[in-house]
């Protein structure tokens, strides 16, 4: 009978045990193995936008016409949804990506564990995992900016800033979602993920302006991290820049930041101390 011994725990002291500055090796594994396995999810993922495009933006805009877009000014209604599509579509894969990953390899798989066990540090995993996250977030953009100037719903220059501002808000949801999951301890807990999602999808400005709903309605959207995301760029796609978006900015890049030291310290917590 074969006996399995697991992975000594190392402790944690100083900065070098925490980083090895090999983040990239946490990163090409998580690749490889999706490319291997899960491809065809990946891909999935990257049609949901469009199909809401198709059905609300273009079918449903033939209706509702032009509508208010940033700045007062009036823009088709397909060219008002579909920035805040591709803010989803970032949400999305950057999301799924850095939750049910994660918590398959925290709970199940224990990889974190045996990469502990190596010269890797909690950093370097939260930085490849979030990397990753990352990475399907930027294709899930980049391939729903294409099929929006396909169609021409890019109605400024501006627009070319949108695939760096979706990539930070894929981060925030990156680095927040895996400290969120590193928390989670059941798949029932997983399920709060897309409870929470849902509602943020459909009341984020995705679909109707801020405007439509009572001030205190307004106020908790405007806390929204999507709402965030959709205003930025919505902003840019249409040309509408102003000074105010750098708030939007400010919040993913903190956002990220907390997202980051927590997931690290988490994962200490969890393998190391």
């Amino acid at each position: 009978m074969s006996v399995q011994i697991a992975p000594a725990r190392r402790s944690v002291n100083g900065p070098s045990a925490l980083y090895a500055g090999n983040a990239r090796s946490v990163m090409l594994r998580g690749w490889r193995a999706t490319a291997s396995t899960n491809w065809l999810v990946m891909v999935s993922g990257f049609f949901e936008p469009i199909f809401y495009l198709l059905s609300m933006g273009i079918g449903l805009g033939a209706l509702v016409g032009n509508v208010e877009g940033p700045g007062g000014t009036e823009i088709p209604y397909a060219a008002f949804i579909a920035p805040a599509l591709l803010a989803v579509a970032a949400m999305n894969g950057a999301v799924y990506d850095s939750t049910w990953n994660v918590f398959f390899k925290i709970k199940f798989s224990k990889i974190y564990e045996g990469m502990l066990a190596t010269s890797l540090g909690p950093f370097d995993i939260a930085l490849g995992e979030i990397s990753l996250a990352l990475i399907r977030g930027a294709m899930y953009a980049f391939g729903f900016m294409v099929v929006m100037q396909v169609l021409g719903l890019n109605l400024s220059w501006w627009a070319l800033l949108a695939f760096p501002a979706v990539l930070l808000i894929a981060s925030g949801f990156a680095s927040f979602g895996m400290a969120v999951t590193s928390y989670m301890k059941t798949f029932q807990h997983m399920d709060w993920i897309n409870f929470i999602l849902m509602p943020m999808f459909m009341f984020s400005a995705t679909f109707f302006p801020l405007s439509v709903y009572p001030p205190d309605v307004q106020f908790v959207i405007q806390a929204l991290p999507l709402w965030h995301g959709v205003e930025l760029v919505r902003g840019l796609t249409t040309g509408a820049v102003e000074m105010g978006m750098l708030w939007h900015v400010l919040y993913f890049a903190v956002m990220s930041l907390v997202g980051i030291v927590f997931t690290t310290r988490r994962l200490r917590a969890l393998f190391l101390d």
